[in-house]
């Protein structure tokens, strides 16, 4: 009697994607700091928003405000041709987005500019677009679905050249910070790995407001003592002019627009020469 048999799936474009995320951010000695806050005092103003931000939403313009006031959040650790520190001039978050590519799950990234200057209303409304657009209408999605297809070796060395010859090029492509979390599902994250410097992520947040929030760092460009700190800074930042900006339930200020395109690179080009590394 022959022994039953399985089959052969062929590996797709967002688990490519994920498998050359995994090969490089494995190389990186990343370590988690906790900290459990209480963010009681946003529930209400949260949820009677009129933009009915998401708490991913407040997460990402609380640490953007943080790495504003600290610019060792916004280092990166680059290798080639020599070791060196850069640091960016403002935040972009890279925040990790689960949509369905031809019937299977898959995890993209949208990235955001500067979210410390932008308002909530128009942080929430990149998230959505993200989403919700058709993919094929986000061109940092269909660039990633792109190169995807690139054979192996190529594709690793346009990862490898992207994260470690320019700085300016490195943040454009991957940004300076990440932002992910299973909160909405009841779920924590332990450990997720990246390879950027600072990674941020929060699990369930209970119905007194308590949560359990991680900053996962790059022990190259930061210390432990250092990442602490920052964490109680983004709990004083979340109960502070993120709560203010929620209390004044404006959706954009009078010097913004709504933004059709949150979109704001291509992902993994070929990196382009630079004398500002």
């Amino acid at each position: 009697m022959h022994e039953p048999t399985g089959i052969i799936i062929p590996i797709s474009g967002p688990r490519r994607f994920i498998n050359d995320l995994v090969h490089f951010a494995r190389r990186i000695p990343s370590v988690p700091v906790s900290r459990s806050m209480n963010l009681s005092r946003l529930m209400v103003p949260r949820q009677t928003h009129p933009a009915k931000p998401s708490w991913v939403t407040l997460f990402m313009k609380a640490y953007a405000l943080v790495a504003a006031e600290n610019p060792p959040l916004r280092r990166a650790m680059l290798t080639w041709p020599r070791m060196r520190l850069y640091e960016h001039p403002q935040s972009l978050c890279s925040l990790a987005v689960e949509r369905v590519v031809d019937g299977e799950e898959g995890v993209f990234v949208g990235q955001f500019r500067a979210p410390e200057a932008q308002s909530l209303g128009q942080i929430q409304q990149s998230v959505s677009s993200y989403k919700n657009d058709p993919l094929d209408s986000i061109g940092y999605f269909r660039q990633a679905l792109r190169v995807s297809r690139v054979p192996t070796v190529l594709r690793r060395l346009l990862w490898w050249a992207a994260l470690n010859v320019s700085g300016p090029k490195r943040a454009k492509r991957f940004g300076t910070f990440g932002l992910t979390s299973y909160g909405s599902l009841g779920a924590e994250s332990l450990h997720p790995i990246s390879p950027l410097t600072t990674t941020v992520t929060f699990g369930p947040i209970d119905a007194q407001g308590n949560v359990c929030v991680k900053i996962i760092y790059d022990h190259r460009v930061l210390d432990g003592a250092y990442v602490a700190r920052r964490l109680a800074d983004l709990e004083a930042a979340l109960n502070g002019p993120v709560l203010e900006e929620l209390l004044r339930r404006e959706i954009f200020s009078d010097a913004e627009t709504p933004i059709k395109r949150p979109h704001i690179a291509t992902v993994l080009a070929p990196a382009e020469p630079s004398t500002h590394h």
